[in-house]
Order: C-alpha cells, then structure tokens, then sequence
C-alpha cells in the first residue's frame, strides 16, 4: 500500500524529510479496525514528532493523527462497528499513523463520521474535537446543561484550532459565559462568530480587561497556549477554588502560586487513553460520536482553513511547513492518493 514516512529525523527541507514508500497492507485482528483512509488533517503534533523521534532499525515512521475512512476489515472482538461504516478519528501515538493507504485503529478511539460532512470537512476535526471535549468536561468538569448557569470560563488561545472547537461545544452544551482572548481584528470577529460572549486582547494585561466586564470572577480557565505567560493574571482573576487546564508544554511554572486560592490544575493530553488503554478509553469513541450529532444538527461547523490536494510526500511537506512557520490559519487537510 502507499504511504508517506520518514526514516531519519531531518529538518522540514532537507531531501527525504517525507518520502513516498510503499508498505505491507496491515490485517485486523482482536479490537482493531482496519480502514481506507479517504482524507487527513495535519497537526503540530506531525512536526513535533518528526523532529523528536528517529525510527529504529530503520523501518520508516508514518505520522498522521485525524482521519476519515471507510472499515474494509474487523477484528475478531469488535463490537460496536461493521464492514463498510465511514469513520473518523484521531489515532494513537504509539502506532502508525494515517499518512497511508491503510491504518490500523482501536474501535474504542474512533466515531461514526459526521454524515452531513465531506471527507475532507470531517477530517479536521477529530484531535482538536477531542481534546477540547476532555479538557472541557473531564478536567474542568463543566456542567452540560441548556440553562444559563452560573460558571465564567476564560479560553486563552481561542482562534487556534483547539479553541475554535471548544468554543462551539461551550455555547452549544454549557451555560457558561464564556470571555475568548484574540489580538487581531479578524481572530475577534472569528471568536465572536464561533460562540464568545466577550473578548480580551491577550497581548495587553488581561486581569484588568476582564475585570473591566463586571461579570465576575472567573471559575475556569483553558490555558491553550503561552500558560506560563498568563498564569499570574490567571490567579488574579480566578475564583477561589477554581479550576485551571492546559494543554501546552512551558518549560517552567511556577504552581505555588495557586495555592493561596486552592485552584486545581489539569493537563489535557489527548493520547493518554490510547497509550495506557485507559478503563475509560471508549469515552473517545462517544464523544466523538456524540459531536458528529451535533454537526449534523447545525449546531457545529467544522474548521478546514486549506485543502492542500492528494494525500503524498510533496503535499505533506508544504503542510509541514506551513505550520512550522506559524502560517496556518484553520485546519490543513489532505484527500485521496
């Protein structure tokens, strides 16, 4: 089968930095699904792993974390899917990944496809889906409900991939008034759109933006990006006993500073379940199903910012490049061999 790896660990333009092999077709066997990719999404997580992690015995690394396909086999313990149902999903770490013809999934990990959206549509979602969904609802343990309540939640890093996610499922599942933080024009409209009841400019001091909006204190902050840069403003604002959640990795910080106020402080990595088979590992799976409901209701859109064309080592390439030079704006997705 076609696929795109690397087998060394090189910089995004150096020759062979991606390459286009051709692989063995994997078998299902035990809870496993073997699906047909149609389209894939492209994430800092590619990059990040093609810089950090050099294949051993040189077998070829294949990236790729989102993905929709067709199941053309089952293994023998699948229960909750059959030959032929469209999926999408976001994949495990520790396994290979969707940049191929082929791909090997847990059903517990993986959700019926939105049916109102095209391949390429549904593929951006499921990582960013899935880790706004867990952050929101697992770590910061957000009330699902259709009434107005009585929770402030702060989204720092809001016109990202994560926050233009989590911000649809804020107003469509909580009653929580939400304030988005945005620097540009268009990054606070597009806020705006999406869901935010308010918007602060993170690049000037935010404690006294949000403070200025006398909505009161801040019961939940999801810090996507720069948290070390924040988190003093975080504790000024925050409600006593609150709750913090991250998903980014600072080299330092320091968490002595929210003892004073009891605040609880969550880190949101979305591989865990998958990597450790997790007892609660097919949470994935509903949540994932759960939100493409809600797409096809209307009440969710999805985020594509760019179709980069077929699914090869030319077109991955630009992809890579494009978000590690900060370029990219919504997701980038790829369809087809």
């Amino acid at each position: 089968m076609k696929a795109i790896g690397y087998t060394h660990s090189l910089g995004i333009n150096e020759p062979n930095a991606l390459v286009d092999i051709d692989i063995e077709k994997p078998s299902a066997s035990g809870r496993d699904l073997l699906v047909k990719i149609s389209a894939i999404a492209v994430n800092p997580v590619d990059y990040k792993i093609r810089h950090r992690v050099n294949p051993n015995g040189g077998d070829p690394k294949i990236l790729g974390w989102d993905a929709v396909g067709e199941i053309v086999d089952i293994g023998a313990d699948v229960t909750e899917f059959a030959v032929g149902d469209r999926v999408y999903y976001a994949g495990d770490l520790t396994r290979a990944g969707s940049n191929a013809e082929f791909q090997l999934v847990d059903e517990r990990i993986v959700g019926k496809a939105p049916k109102s959206l095209s391949d390429s549509d549904a593929a951006a979602l499921p990582l960013t889906t899935i880790t706004a969904y867990e952050l929101l609802f697992d770590h910061l343990a957000l009330r699902q409900q259709s009434e107005k309540s009585d929770e402030v939640v702060l989204v720092v890093g809001a016109a990202g991939g994560v926050g233009s996610i989590m911000l649809q499922l804020l107003k469509v599942l909580t009653g929580a008034t939400v304030i988005a933080t945005a620097s540009r024009e268009s990054s606070k409209n597009w806020v705006q759109e999406l869901g935010a009841d308010y918007v602060v400019d993170h690049s000037k001091p935010m404690a006294e933006q949000i403070k200025a909006l006398n909505i009161g204190e801040v019961t939940h902050v999801a810090s996507l990006n720069n948290t070390h840069q924040y988190i003093e403003s975080f504790v000024e604002v925050m409600k006593p006993k609150g709750k913090l959640a991250l998903i980014d990795d600072p080299e330092s910080l320091d968490v002595a500073k929210l003892k004073q106020k009891s605040l609880s402080l969550h880190w949101e990595f979305m591989f865990t379940r998958s990597m450790f088979e997790t007892d609660d590992m097919a949470e994935q799976s509903r949540l994932l199903t759960h939100v493409a409901s809600l797409i096809d209701d209307g009440k969710i859109k999805t985020t594509v910012g760019k179709h980069l064309g077929k699914i090869n080592a030319a077109n991955l390439i630009e992809a890579h490049k494009i978000l590690e030079e900060g370029r990219a704006i919504g997701k980038l997705v790829l369809e087809g061999f």
